[in-house]
């Protein structure tokens, strides 16, 4: 009884905010909006289609590259597709590629939700059509992308994976009419700039009420935790170029708590404990990565190295058409 109590209380005092201070809440949904219009969409949009369309396409299909990623990663083969959406679609677009292999019977649930611990990251996309803005030398875009795939990598490497029988299954595909995917690609950009929008409007409020009593990086980590499109819009606010870069590469590890909402919303049915764990990882790593390469950027080809050199060189650690097991 206690919950639902609460959350009563929450949306009643949510109502009176609306209510008492309609302007801010006006003011709060108008930059949400515009902020969806002329940069979530147009940088995530394109994505849910075209990795819809791939996932789709590629799901009967072996690809040397991505079977090698897959064995690197130690994750089915017949989950290799999902691999490019992962890394290149964007969140929420990997975690809703990884539910979408689940519900399709392609991987079990119990790999599924580890995938989710780093199969869902921030896209080149919004690094290079958003982030890009706020850093006058755009060669630090690329060490915030590198150094979050890497945290994604090491997060991989380090997870547990499911023990596997030795029972060979074959690869199950159901490809979805276009139609579908289309409909499927609307839905989830909606749910995404639903939350977007609420969250928006919340920081309005906090920014009036509270944060202005924090110091400025508090402020912008404070509203990157929440959402991490507007804590990167923030950015500008921190004069020291190390910091924000700091900063930027600990928020685009974390994602967020609307990106975890956004993910929560079309993953029905899997766990995010494993994501949330994963998410974790790649943010120390990236705290402790990016905080040596603001002091020495050299030190970033240094990482880079290390990694390549662990690397494995063996036999494949799954069958091509492998899934997985027991649960």
């Amino acid at each position: 009884m206690r919950r639902p109590m609460f959350f009563q209380f929450v949306a009643i005092l949510c109502l009176m905010l609306l209510i008492f201070d309609s302007k801010c809440a006006f003011e709060g949904a108008k930059t949400a909006l515009d902020l969806c219009m002329k940069t979530v969409i147009p940088s995530l949009f394109p994505f849910f289609v075209v990795s819809m369309l791939l996932t789709a396409s590629l799901g009967n299909m072996d690809f040397k590259l991505l079977c090698w990623l897959a064995d690197l990663l130690s994750i089915p083969q017949a989950a290799a597709p999902i691999l490019v959406p992962a890394f290149l679609g964007g969140y929420p677009v990997g975690a809703k590629s990884v539910a979408d292999q689940y519900r399709n019977g392609i991987i079990e649930k119990q790999e599924a939700e580890r995938l989710l611990a780093f199969c869902s990251n921030a896209g080149p996309s919004f690094l290079f059509g958003m982030v890009a803005a706020y850093f006058s030398d755009k060669q630090v875009v690329w060490q915030l992308w590198i150094i979050h795939i890497l945290g994604a990598v090491f997060t991989a490497k380090i997870y547990p994976s499911p023990l596997l029988n030795d029972k060979k299954l074959e690869k199950v595909h159901h490809a979805k009419p276009q139609k579908e995917l289309m409909r499927s690609a609307v839905t989830a950009m909606g749910i995404v700039c639903g939350w977007i929008i609420v969250f928006r409007i919340l920081i309005t409020f906090l920014k009036k009420w509270l944060l202005w009593l924090f110091p400025q990086w508090m402020q912008v980590l404070a509203i990157g935790i929440l959402e991490l499109s507007n804590g990167c819009c923030e950015l500008m606010q921190v004069p020291d170029v190390s910091l924000r870069f700091v900063l930027c590469s600990c928020l685009l590890a974390f994602g967020g708590v609307c990106v975890l909402l956004q993910t929560c919303s079309v993953t029905e049915g899997l766990s995010l404990r494993h994501y949330l764990i994963g998410k974790t990882i790649q943010t120390l790593f990236s705290l402790v990565v990016s905080a040596i390469v603001s002091i020495k950027p050299e030190f970033l080809y240094l990482f880079i190295m290390v990694f390549l050199m662990g690397i494995p060189v063996k036999g494949k650690i799954r069958g091509r058409n492998s899934k997985l097991y027991p649960v």
